[in-house]
């Protein structure tokens, strides 16, 4: 699935709560705490993504499973996004650097 179409709202909150196996006020809490952010209707109602439903079951994962309390799953979803930030920084630096290279090589065969 396409990043697009998976950040694409598309679930209320009753939907989304039962496919992950939780409750509302649940949701309701995580986007109080910040690691949900669900879109809005124009109507104000909660609309939850494919993606945010993966978000969902990781932090169910890293509770239920692996007993990281509340506070640590929101350090590690943090340093994951802080993660995914520096893995597009270095290949968008990476290409830069090839871009150059390839440059430098045009003009050196001039």
């Amino acid at each position: 699935m396409n990043m697009e179409k998976a950040k694409k709202p598309r679930y209320v909150i009753s939907i989304a709560a039962e496919m992950c196996g939780t409750q509302t006020y649940t949701l309701r809490y995580y986007e109080k705490i910040g690691i949900l952010k669900p879109a809005r209707s124009p109507g104000n109602i909660r609309l939850y993504s494919d993606h945010d439903l993966l978000l969902i079951r990781k932090v169910q994962t890293l509770m239920d499973e692996l007993g990281v309390n509340l506070a640590g799953v929101e350090v590690i979803l943090r340093m994951n996004r802080q993660l995914a930030e520096l893995q597009k920084d270095k290949e968008d630096l990476e290409k830069i650097i090839q871009n150059l290279k390839e440059s430098i090589n045009r003009q050196n065969y001039q």
